[in-house]
């Protein structure tokens, strides 16, 4: 898995909390960050491999199985085109349903409207959680019940009002028609 978002959004976190939920499914998960400079907006890259076995492969990932967006705006034509492939799974997180979504055609594309949850939940910019929740339910290979538990164990503050933002974030996955 490939996550891509801005300083300030839990992108490194999210990619921990879900590193956490398939260990708990049984499997190992190797999970590591690229960032530049520490500040709010910049943007951030986090890496999850997932396996049923331990993992010695030590590099970045360049061709993901699937890709989440915290920012439809960082979503590289170039790069997701060399991806092209009807089995891999794309989330972002967007208020649109098909404005610029046009380059994710042959993909299975979900898409949720992460940053409205989380400001109605009064997270702020904070959109990991809701991220978590839409990607289980996109996903469908991991138990939702391991999502939950990782973000009561890893969340600092917010408990109740960050497992509200995944579960809304589950039930809010739209899944892109006409793109698959």
């Amino acid at each position: 898995l490939k996550f891509f978002g801005r300083g300030g959004q839990g992108v490194v976190m999210a990619s921990q909390m879900l590193g956490r939920a398939f260990f708990k499914a049984g499997l190992y998960p190797q999970c590591y960050s690229l960032f530049g400079g520490e500040r709010r907006g910049a943007p951030v890259v986090s890496f999850l491999r997932v396996d049923r076995k331990k993992i010695l492969l030590k590099c970045d990932i360049k061709r993901p199985d699937e890709m989440l967006y915290f920012d439809a705006g960082l979503i590289d034509p170039d790069e997701v085109g060399a991806l092209r492939s009807a089995e891999r799974s794309i989330l972002v997180s967007t208020g649109q349903q098909d404005t610029g979504m046009e380059i994710l055609r042959g993909f299975r594309v979900g898409i949720v409207n992460a940053p409205a949850i989380a400001r109605g939940l009064g997270l702020g910019r904070v959109i990991n959680t809701t991220i978590l929740g839409a990607y289980c339910r996109l996903s469908g290979n991991l138990p939702f019940e391991h999502i939950l538990a990782a973000i009561e164990e890893m969340v600092p503050a917010k408990r109740e009002a960050n497992v509200e933002a995944a579960r809304q974030g589950y039930a809010g996955l739209t899944m892109l028609k006409g793109e698959n």
